[in-house]
Parts: C-alpha cells; structure tokens; sequence
C-alpha cells in the first residue's frame, strides 16, 4: 500500500466516525464496556468511556448517553481502587469519580426519572463520606434525595436495587443491618434472572448480575453463613471468572470450614 492510499484510508476513517450519531457511538460504548466489564479490563473502560464521551458532545445527545459515560467512568474508578495501592491509583479513582457525578448529574437534568443515574449518584456520594463526619452531613441529604427519586422511578429495576443494597451493606455495623442489605440484594438477584431472560436493545444496561451475586455472598459471610456465601461467590464467579472479590471471598469461606472441620 502506498503511503498516499493509507493517508486517503487514514482520513476516510475519521470522516466516516466523525458522521456517526451519539446512539452509534454510544451503542459502540457498551459493547466496548461490556468487554471490558467481563475482562475487568482497564483500558477497555478508557476505550468505552472515549467514545460515550464523544457521543456526549453532541447537541443531540440524551439522558442515556451521559448515563453510560458516568458508568463507565464509575466502573473505571472501581478497576483503579482495585489496583495495588497508590498515590497514582488513588489520584485516578478520585478524578473518576469527580468525572462519573458530573455525566450521571447531566443525564437527570435531561430526564428528572432516569431511575439508574440517581442510583449511582446515591453510590458515588456515599463513597464520598468514606467514614467522615463533616463529610456525611454534605452528602448525606445528597444520598436520601437520589435514593428516593432511584426507587420512585424504578422500583423493578436491578442495578437500582443492588445499587442500594451494596450501600446498606457498607453502612451496616450490626446484624440487623446486614440481614437489611440482604434483603435488598436478594430482591436485586430475583430481577436480575427475570432482566436476563428478555431480549436487550443496543443501549439498554445489563451489567451488574454477577457483582450482585458476590455481595450476596459477602453478606452471608458477614453474618456468618460460609455455605450459602460460598454458593453465591461460586455462582458470580461462574458469570463472571475476572471478579477477584468473589474469588477472595470463596477462598476465604472455603478456608474457614476447611479449618473448622479439621478442628
């Protein structure tokens, strides 16, 4: 090939995605991010949140395209948090954040009802609190607003109600707490396997199923139920082999009966 011809291909490329609407680019986004979500790949999240950035900027866009860039951005906080502890690693998760509330705030001014942005938002201003006190009397109301509009407006949705179980979970300090985060989370799972079994358009979310199965299993072993922990993190794990706290949490119920019946 001649150095003219990859030039001439070179620019075809670009003029042929800079004509692409924001619902290509952002269906493009989930097949990207559904790779990377699988993968638990990080820059697969950067791959995705590129293009649901690109279809953010046009004067078309909507609710659901500045949704999928929160999310993916939420997602690409996760994977770096994961990450061995760093001052890179936590400057990266902090500015994701930072990132992810302001698409997921765009995607309800455009549509007050958009039940999963307050969802996340409710999430991401918890994580925000992170065990301080002048920080949950900020968010705090923060939280109870988006929690509510995310239940009003979806109460049949899964990640709404997995989004709201996993931030019982990290509030509990007492049984009582966990059995509450329980109860949610269980819910989650019963819609997710309903969610599952219907055919899904190119925008439409379906993560979160495995993630939801792990902190099932994660609040069993809290109250000290290894055996039905250890069914819930095998079940994530066979959704999802990348998901290392479903490998971590097996590996550690597994060792406490392993101990207990050697005893």
């Amino acid at each position: 090939m001649t150095y003219r011809a990859a030039v001439l291909m070179l620019l075809a490329a670009v003029l042929a995605g800079a004509d692409e609407s924001p619902d290509d680019l952002a269906a493009r986004g989930v097949v990207e991010f559904m790779a990377a979500y699988q993968a638990w790949d990080g820059e697969r999240f950067d791959a995705a949140t590129e293009l649901f950035s690109r279809a953010t900027t046009n004067a078309s866009a909507s609710a659901v395209h500045f949704y999928w860039l929160g999310t993916a951005r939420f997602h690409r906080m996760l994977h770096s948090q994961n990450q061995p502890a760093s001052r890179t690693n936590r400057e990266a998760a902090d500015a994701s954040i930072s990132e992810a509330v302001a698409a997921l705030n765009r995607a309800v001014q455009l549509d007050q009802r958009h039940a999963e942005s307050h969802a996340l938002l409710g999430t991401l201003y918890g994580m925000r609190i992170d065990g301080s006190l002048l920080r949950a009397v900020r968010f705090g109301p923060r939280i109870e607003k988006h929690r509510k509009a995310a239940l009003e407006h979806g109460p049949e949705n899964p990640r709404v109600r997995y989004l709201l179980g996993v931030c019982q979970f990290h509030t509990a300090r007492k049984p009582a707490g966990w059995r509450e985060a329980l109860a949610t989370l269980l819910t989650a799972e019963k819609l997710f396997a309903a969610e599952a079994r219907q055919p899904a358009g190119p925008l439409e979310p379906r993560w979160g199923y495995a993630s939801c199965l792990t902190f099932i299993g994660r609040t069993y072993e809290q109250l000290g139920q290894r055996e039905q922990a250890a069914e819930f993190f095998r079940r994530a794990l066979a959704l999802h082999p990348a998901d290392h706290l479903a490998s971590e949490g097996l590996q550690r119920v597994t060792a406490k009966n392993r101990g207990k019946h050697e005893q």
